[in-house]
C-alpha cells in the first residue's frame, strides 16, 4: 500500500512511461458517459460501497477513479437523518479545482482519507513486485482505523485489482462483504473476468471504451505529446488506449510499423535481410522495449488481417500501403480464420518465450516465417 504521507521518488506502478500520473489528470476525455452514471447514481443517494472500473487498459479509468475519489472527499456526508443541515444543489460535475485541499493534498499523496494500494517499489531489486501482495491489502485495516478519527468518507483506490494475488484477493473481499461506514472502494480492472466472482458481484460497474480519434488526439495533447497529423493512425494501432498511444508515440511506433508493412509486404517471397535486420534490433536488454514493441505490432497486424478477412477491414491505414497489402493477403472467410488461428498461436508462443527467456531474435524470426508461410498457402 503506498503511503499517502509520504512521496516515493522511485517509479510508480501504476503510470504511464512518460505521461502525467493519473491523479495529476486534471481532464478525462471519451468517458463522459461513465461519468454521469457516477453522478447520477450520487444524486439519487443510490451510491454503492464498491465501483469496478473496467475496460482496455489505458482509456482513462484509473483516471476516473481519481477524479471520483477526489469528488467524493470534498462532499459533505449525510447525517443520520438522511438529510444536509443547509442541502446543497445537485453536482454535475466531477471536476475539482486544482486550488481545493483534496485536490492538492491527493496530488501530493497526502490526503489522510485516501488509501492507494498497487504493486510496491522493490528497492534492493529496482523493480516493482509482480503482484499486489496480501500484506498491502491488510494494511487497510490500519488506514480505516487511523482515519476513522477524521470524520467523513474514505476512499481506497486498487489499481489495479487484476494484480492481486489470491490471498490479497480474498482479503479484500472481506472488506467487501463487511465495509466501514462511509468507505467507497474502487476497484480498476483491465480484464474483470481474471477476478473472484465473489468480488465481481460486490461491485458495481462502471464501463470504460476505447476513445474515438479526436478524444484521443485531445488526451494525447493534454499529456503533452503533439499527435494531430497522427492521431488517426495512432488511434488505429493503439485500439483507442491513450496508455498505449503515448507508448508507440515514445518508441517511435509508427515508423516501426510502416517498416513491419514494408516488410509483409514482400510476402510470400519474403525479404530476409529485411527480416534478419528487424530480428537483431531486438537482441539485448537494451532493445527489451524494441521487443515488446515488435511483438505487439506483430499480432496487431494478425489481428487486422483477421478483421479485413472477414469484410471488417480497418477504416484507416495505420501506414501506406496497408490495405492494398491486408485485401492481397486476406481475400476472403478462409484467410480470415486462417490469420486468426495463427495469431492465437503466436500470442501464446510468444507469451511462452517471454517465461523461459527465449532469444527474441529467434522469436522475431520464427514469427515472420510462419506469417510467410500462411502468405504463401493463401496466395498461391
Amino acid at each position: 500500500m503506498s503511503s499517502l504521507g509520504e512521496m516515493d521518488m522511485a517509479p510508480e506502478a501504476d503510470c504511464a512511461p512518460g505521461a502525467p500520473h493519473p491523479r495529476q489528470t486534471a481532464t478525462l476525455f471519451g468517458q463522459s458517459h461513465a461519468e454521469q452514471d457516477f453522478l447520477e447514481a450520487f444524486n439519487s443517494h443510490r451510491m454503492h460501497h464498491a465501483w469496478l472500473i473496467t475496460g482496455p487498459r489505458g482509456v482513462g479509468k484509473a483516471t476516473l477513479a481519481w477524479r471520483i475519489a477526489r469528488f467524493l472527499l470534498a462532499q459533505p456526508v449525510e447525517d443520520d437523518g438522511g438529510m444536509f443541515a443547509d442541502t446543497p444543489p445537485a453536482p454535475d460535475t466531477l471536476k475539482l479545482g486544482h486550488d481545493h485541499p483534496v485536490y492538492r493534498r491527493s496530488a501530493q499523496l497526502a490526503e489522510p482519507r485516501l488509501c492507494l494500494i498497487r504493486r510496491e517499489w522493490d528497492a534492493k531489486k529496482s523493480r516493482h513486485g509482480t503482484v499486489i501482495s496480501v500484506e498491502e491489502v491488510r494494511k487497510l485495516n490500519s488506514f480505516f482505523h487511523m482515519s476513522a478519527t477524521d470524520g467523513g468518507r474514505r476512499v481506497v483506490i486498487v489499481d489495479s485489482a487484476d494484480e492481486m494475488n489470491v490471498s490479497a484477493a480474498n482479503a479484500l473481499l472481506k472488506t467487501l462483504e463487511e465495509p466501514p461506514k462511509n468507505a467507497i472502494l474502487l476497484l480498476i480492472s483491465h480484464q474483470p473476468s481474471r477476478l473472484l466472482p465473489t468480488i465481481r458481484s460486490r461491485c458495481r460497474e462502471l464501463r470504460l471504451g476505447a476513445l474515438a480519434p479526436d478524444d484521443l488526439a485531445r488526451a494525447l495533447d493534454a499529456a503533452g505529446f503533439d499527435a494531430a497529423d497522427q492521431s488517426d493512425a495512432l488511434a488505429e494501432l493503439s485500439a483507442g488506449s491513450v496508455g498505449e498511444a503515448l507508448r508507440l508515440t515514445n518508441l517511435d511506433g509508427l515508423n516501426a510499423y510502416r517498416d513491419l508493412v514494408g516488410l509483409f509486404s514482400t510476402l510470400p517471397q519474403l525479404d530476409r535481410g529485411r527480416a534478419l535486420k528487424l530480428a537483431e534490433a531486438c537482441v539485448g536488454a537494451a532493445n527489451a522495449d524494441r521487443f515488446d514493441l515488435t511483438v505487439g505490432l506483430i499480432d496487431r497486424f494478425l489481428i487486422r488481417l483477421a478483421r479485413a478477412g472477414a469484410g471488417r477491414p480497418p477504416i484507416v491505414e495505420a501506414a501506406p500501403g496497408e490495405a492494398a497489402l491486408l485485401t492481397r493477403l486476406a481475400p476472403d472467410s478462409f484467410a480470415a480464420r486462417d490469420w486468426a488461428i495463427l495469431q492465437q498461436e503466436i500470442s501464446a508462443r510468444a507469451q511462452h518465450a517471454r517465461a523461459v527467456n527465449l532469444d527474441p531474435a529467434a522469436l522475431i524470426l520464427d514469427m515472420v516465417f510462419k506469417i510467410n508461410d500462411t502468405a504463401t498457402r493463401i496466395t498461391r
